[in-house]
């Protein structure tokens, strides 16, 4: 079936996929990125930025024929999760609970972005925009148009639907007027790689602190990408530490479950906070992933919201298309918008209100997350259901983000 003019507004790991599964879906896009991403293989060490990529996304990269080229660059399982807080409470999951294989997968984000970039130039539905310099968006239900400005020269680009995949500082939202509200956490995530003594174990650890979590991803065997966020000032001064002073820090921050902690390449400082849209549509326009909505990295659910959101909409856009209805119109996105908005709410309440109780160190609050985590580690059912939940099984979910029939790599 063919037939709808799309025009998506960012080419990272939420527009590509979209740019994918609406192509996929017989629709003609127009994709818009300032530059080609550079997929040059192998590279020397790893990206400091990744994503914990949950089952539902997975699935999703799987209907969209890019999973396997994932596969083939780097991806790495994990079949246990550590949470702990120093000398108190600590709760583990395990997949063989569940009979399934792993919890998750460690990606890096350029990896995500590669493969998707693989599979679009593989579709003849998507024309790449690049360098081109947005200047106005004109907001319509049946023919949005944007103004850009390429090698010199004004264009007037015209669709059925302009969807805003341009991350959290989205200029696409801030010309469609479409306020954001939210706070600054007052830290910063230090983002970089590790190399543990013993091995990774297949598994993510996280240790709350009162300044912040540390989170270690495994990355193959002996590795770690490591998210830790902390003050601006803390932060600051840990990114400028000698190599030696940094590992002996990250160590102790580690307690040193995984022996000694080396650090393997740079370091990157990334500030945090709580951001969400007003609105997430307009007429002719959809907000999508970070454009959206912007959560802390503590449970590391971020791209995986962004990607459900893009699911949901291509869901939404084939059911109008089959009934005639214009892609743009109010009454079709807004679908979307009660589909997607609550749920990503709720995860930005529950992640807000984490990062807040684990900062808190009054000794009654310490008591009882303390007493939390002991008791939720030995409720059986508990568990499951939390872990159901960060794996994205639990609920209704979009068609792309279903199981998938057959095999899929299991690396």
């Amino acid at each position: 079936m063919s037939g709808g003019e799309i025009l998506i507004v960012g080419g990272g790991m939420v527009g590509a996929a979209a740019a994918c599964a609406l192509a996929q879906r017989g629709f003609r896009i127009r994709l818009m990125e300032r530059r080609e991403p550079d997929c040059s293989w192998p590279r020397d060490g790893f990206e400091i930025r990744v994503s914990a990529i949950s089952r539902a996304s997975r699935n999703l990269f799987d209907h969209l024929g890019a999973w396997r080229e994932m596969v083939r660059r780097r991806v790495t399982p994990y079949e246990r999760m550590v949470v702990w807080e120093a000398g108190g409470g600590e709760i583990r999951f395990d997949a063989a609970e569940l009979c399934e294989p792993e919890l998750g997968h460690i990606i890096e984000n350029g990896v995500i972005q590669c493969a998707l970039w693989a599979v679009l130039r593989e579709r003849p539905e998507v024309e790449v925009i690049t360098g081109a310099e947005l200047l106005s968006f004109e907001p319509s239900e049946r023919r949005p148009a944007l103004r850009v400005k390429q090698e010199g020269e004004e264009r007037r680009l015209e669709a059925d639907l302009v969807i805003a995949a341009d991350g959290a500082r989205s200029q696409l939202r801030e010309l469609a007027g479409i306020s954001t509200h939210g706070w600054s956490y007052d830290q910063h995530a230090l983002v970089c790689t590790v190399k543990a003594e013993e091995g990774n174990q297949a598994t993510a650890w996280q240790r709350f602190m009162p300044s912040g979590p540390l989170a270690l991803l495994p990355m193959e065997r002996d590795w770690f990408s490591i998210v830790w966020s902390t003050s601006p000032e803390e932060a600051a001064r840990l990114a400028e530490l000698e190599h030696d002073a940094f590992d002996e820090a990250v160590t102790r921050a580690s307690e040193a479950r995984l022996g000694r902690l080396t650090l393997e390449g740079g370091r990157g400082l990334f500030p945090l906070r709580l951001q969400h849209a007003g609105r997430y549509i307009a007429p002719g326009l959809a907000l999508v992933g970070d454009a959206a909505h912007v959560i802390h990295p503590l449970a590391g659910q971020g791209v995986n919201l962004g990607l459900l959101d893009m699911a949901e909409l291509v869901d939404v856009l084939v059911r109008a298309r089959e009934k005639h209805r214009p892609l743009g119109h109010e009454q079709t996105l807004r679908r979307y918008e009660r589909a997607r908005k609550g749920e990503n709410i709720a995860m930005q309440g529950a992640m807000d209100l984490l990062k807040r109780l684990f900062s808190n160190e009054i000794p009654p609050v310490k008591l009882a997350r303390n007493l939390g985590l002991d008791l939720a580690d030995r409720l059986s059912p508990l568990k499951r259901l939390l872990v159901r939940n960060a794996m994205g099984t639990l609920g209704e979910l979009p068609s792309l983000a279903q199981p998938v029939a057959g095999e899929s790599p299991h690396p």
